[in-house]
């Protein structure tokens, strides 16, 4: 894969100014690593701060609205979060869909405010335990990127997709490199379905409790492209290892 893996660091709700040493730290850090692509994604509150203090990794938001804006309390459009320094948005991650019950168009549509402004977007896909164990993985995974993945224009390229199988978020399991291949190998299929050779160029990120000891075992999956990194990502020192094990990737 001739692209660089990339590397995105997802702090939730997490982060207070004084994480912004660990952002100085991973962004230094970055200068050394050029074989991967590193960003952040800090709660909203920290774009901007972290953006001022990091010139060298990518910096992003964990949400936005659909609307460009208007009366919705509480929201933040695509062009604020463009406006405070981010470079791209994460929408339909799982904490969301369940947590707020967003649907697949509901992610589509944050997705297509994001590129509208000139966002990146990475678009969250994944299937439950309960789905997994009857079989149904790889459906529903396409069902949800045929819904949630934007179209138009040249979308393909502003896209990333990240695979997260719900039941591995945070549990400390993962599933088996040769699960997380098969399931990126059917991601690609779809994608080309849906943007045609310019599917197979698009990002495929790996994220489910993704750590410095599994980190290069589950970059070297078939079609990993890069990993969506949660309570890992949150001290420079943990996410450096898996940062230096994307470097460290033979990816040809």
């Amino acid at each position: 894969m001739a692209q660089r893996p990339y590397i995105v660091g997802n702090w939730k709700m997490h982060g207070t100014r004084a994480m912004l040493a660990e952002a100085r730290a991973i962004d230094r850090a970055a200068e050394r690593l050029l074989k991967a692509e590193v960003a952040l994604a800090p709660p909203f509150t920290l774009i901007t701060a972290i953006r001022k203090e990091a010139g060298l990794i990518g910096v992003g938001a964990q949400d936005c609205h659909a609307a460009d804006g208007g009366a919705h309390t509480g929201d933040i459009s695509a062009a604020m979060l463009k406006d405070a320094g981010a470079g791209f948005v994460i929408v339909g991650h799982s904490e969301r869909r369940a947590d707020h019950g967003e649907t697949d168009a509901d992610v589509k549509a944050k997705a297509q405010a994001a590129l509208a402004v000139g966002l990146g977007a990475i678009v969250c896909v994944g299937e439950t335990e309960q789905q997994r164990d009857a079989g149904e993985a790889e459906q529903v995974v396409a069902q949800q990127l045929e819904g949630s993945l934007p179209r138009e224009g040249n979308a393909a390229e502003k896209v990333t997709v990240a695979y997260e199988p719900v039941w591995a978020i945070g549990t400390g399991r993962t599933p088996t490199v040769e699960d997380v291949g098969a399931m990126h190998r059917a991601i690609r299929g779809k994608l080309r379905d849906i943007y045609g050779d310019a599917g197979s160029a698009v990002r495929i990120l790996y994220g489910g409790s993704v750590k410095p000891d599994n980190a290069a075992e589950l970059l070297a999956a078939d079609e990993v492209g890069g990993a969506l990194v949660g309570g890992a990502s949150l001290t420079a020192e943990s996410f450096l290892g898996i940062i230096a094990a994307a470097a460290e990737r033979d990816h040809g």
